[in-house]
């Protein structure tokens, strides 16, 4: 009984071990990953900037949320955003403006872009005109990392980074006209 234990037991430990490697990565290539809004507080209608912070350790890259080169589309981090609640978000993201572009012939890529250090995501988001006062949490329901160094990628790391905002009392601020059609259609759906 025991030797047949000892035989289940000892690939389920190199399973978990293996499990374990196979994120090690992720802690020598990623230093931290934060959110934050400018400004952290703002009255309902008014307009604020998430920033996605990524802050990679030398030697590793990442890359955009959209490729330019077609070859290239699935070297990209993707980033989900909340449904509308106390914010709404509008507008598209912003990738990081620092990027590299380099040239991948062995994948048919003309141009990969990728970017290296501290790397910021931005996309705007307008505080509810309905939003009452008071501090929420605001989480993003999926951030897809791919990360890379100069030798290997590895598998996608998934995460759920979230930032504290507060909404001012006050009444209701007119929402930017860039973004009144937007926010109309997140309101109507409540």
């Amino acid at each position: 009984m025991r030797s047949i234990l000892s035989l289940i037991a000892i690939p389920l430990l190199a399973l978990s071990a293996s499990a374990a490697d196979k994120d090690a990565w992720y802690a020598k290539a990623v230093k931290k990953v934060e959110v934050t809004f400018e400004p952290a507080e703002a009255k309902p209608g008014q307009t604020v900037t998430l920033k996605l912070t990524v802050y990679l350790t030398d030697g590793y890259h990442t890359y955009p949320t959209l490729q330019q080169d077609k070859a290239a589309a699935g070297m990209v981090n993707k980033i989900t955003f909340p449904e509308p609640a106390e914010l709404i978000f509008v507008g598209e993201t912003f990738d990081p403006k620092d990027g590299k572009v380099k040239a991948e012939p062995a994948l048919q890529i003309d141009q990969l872009r990728y970017h290296t250090g501290t790397v910021v995501y931005e996309r705007q988001a307008v505080v509810s005109p309905k939003a009452a006062p008071g501090t929420v949490m605001v989480k993003l329901p999926v951030f897809s990392i791919n990360v890379c160094d100069k030798d290997n990628c590895f598998p996608a790391k998934k995460l759920t980074p979230e930032a504290v905002f507060k909404v001012l009392d006050g009444p209701a601020v007119p929402v930017q006209k860039a973004y009144e059609t937007e926010v109309s259609k997140a309101l109507a759906g409540k």
